[in-house]
C-alpha cells in the first residue's frame, strides 16, 4: 500500500509559497526603483496594460476562463468589481509614485496599517464587532498617526491613502465572487480601454517612454509579469495554509520594505517617525494576538491579504 501524502509536506510547500509570495511584493520597490525618468502615472498605465495581457495567456493555459466568463456575463455585479479596480489603480499607482519620491518608509507604514483599517472598515461598515483588543490595536495605531500629524506638522497621506485605498478593495473584493486571479484579470480589463487611451494620448503628444530604450521597453512590460507572479505564489499557499498562518506571512511584506528604505535607499528615518513605526507594531502585535485566539469566529479571507 502507497503511503499517503503528509500534511506536513503540503504546509511545508505552502509556506514555500507563501514566503516567495510576501517576499516578492516586498521586494517590489527595487523593481520600481529601476525606472529612471519614467513618471509613476505612465508606468501604472503599462502595468494594467502588460498585466492583463499576461494574464490572459496565463487565464488561458490554465483553464480558467469559466468563473471569468460567468462575471461577465452579469453586469449588474460588474459594479463592485469596477470599484476595486478603480481602488487598485490609486494604490498601484500611489505605491509606485512613493518608490520613485523615496518615501518607502511611508509605503511600508501603509502596509502595516491595512490590517488595523481592515478592521476599523469592518466595524463602521459591516457593524462588527471588535474584541478588547482589537479597538486597543486601533487607537494604537491612531495614536501613531497623530503624532506625526502634532510633531512633524505634516499627515502621512501615503500611508494613508495606500491603507485606505487597499483595506476598501478588501472590502469590495470580498462581495466578488472571484478568485484572487480572475479578479485581477476582469479588474485590469476594466482598466485597459482607459490605460490604451491614455498611451495613445501619450503616444502622441511625444510624451511616451515605452520605445525610448530597450531597456525601459521591457521593464514596463515586465511590469505586468512580475504583478501576477506573486499572486499566483499566494494562491498555491491559500490552498495549504491556515488563514491565521497566511495573515502572519503578510507582514513579511511591509518589513522588508522598510527595511528596503532604510539600508537600500538610505531614507531619512526621524526619531518621531521610529516612535510612531514603533506603535504600529505594538498594535499589530496586540491585532495579531486577539485574531489568533478568534479565528475561529474573524477569519482572514485571502482577498483581504495582498495586491500591490
Amino acid at each position: 500500500m502507497s503511503p499517503k501524502p503528509l500534511p506536513d509536506a503540503e504546509a511545508t510547500k505552502g509556506v514555500a509559497f507563501g514566503l516567495t509570495a510576501y517576499v516578492m511584493w516586498g521586494c517590489f520597490p527595487l523593481f520600481f526603483a529601476l525606472f529612471q525618468g519614467v513618471p509613476a502615472f505612465e508606468i501604472l498605465i503599462h502595468r494594467v496594460i502588460w498585466s492583463c495581457l499576461f494574464l490572459v495567456g496565463l487565464v488561458t493555459v490554465m483553464n480558467r476562463w469559466h468563473p471569468i466568463r460567468q462575471a461577465l456575463a452579469e453586469p449588474r455585479r460588474l459594479g463592485r468589481v469596477l470599484g476595486c479596480a478603480v481602488l487598485i489603480a490609486i494604490n498601484w499607482g500611489l505605491y509606485i509614485y512613493a518608490v520613485e519620491t523615496r518615501q518607502v518608509f511611508q509605503a511600508s507604514l501603509g502596509y502595516f496599517l491595512t490590517p488595523l483599517i481592515n478592521v476599523a472598515l469592518g466595524m463602521l461598515v459591516l457593524r462588527e464587532r471588535m474584541a478588547g483588543l482589537q479597538s486597543l490595536a486601533v487607537l494604537l495605531a491612531a495614536t501613531a498617526i497623530i503624532i506625526q500629524l502634532v510633531l512633524l506638522g505634516e499627515l502621512p497621506w501615503i500611508s494613508l491613502t495606500l491603507a485606505l485605498s487597499f483595506g476598501t478593495y478588501g472590502l469590495l473584493r470580498k462581495q466578488v465572487p472571484l478568485d484572487g486571479l480572475s479578479g485581477l484579470f476582469v479588474e485590469t480589463l476594466l482598466l485597459l480601454p482607459l490605460g490604451l487611451m491614455a498611451l495613445s494620448w501619450l503616444s502622441m503628444n511625444d510624451l511616451s517612454h515605452f520605445l525610448d530604450m530597450p531597456r525601459t521597453t521591457l521593464l514596463l512590460m515586465a511590469s505586468g509579469v512580475i504583478t501576477a507572479l506573486p499572486l499566483l505564489a499566494f494562491a498555491g499557499a491559500a490552498r495549504r495554509l491556515r488563514l491565521a498562518t497566511l495573515g502572519f506571512l503578510m507582514y513579511l511584506n511591509p518589513t522588508i520594505q522598510f527595511f528596503i528604505a532604510l539600508l537600500v535607499f538610505r531614507e531619512p528615518l526621524s526619531p518621531i517617525q521610529l516612535a510612531t513605526f514603533v506603535l504600529i507594531w505594538v498594535s499589530l502585535t496586540l491585532y495579531s494576538w486577539s485574531a489568533w485566539h478568534t479565528r475561529g469566529q474573524q477569519p482572514l479571507t485571502p482577498a483581504e491579504s495582498q495586491s500591490k
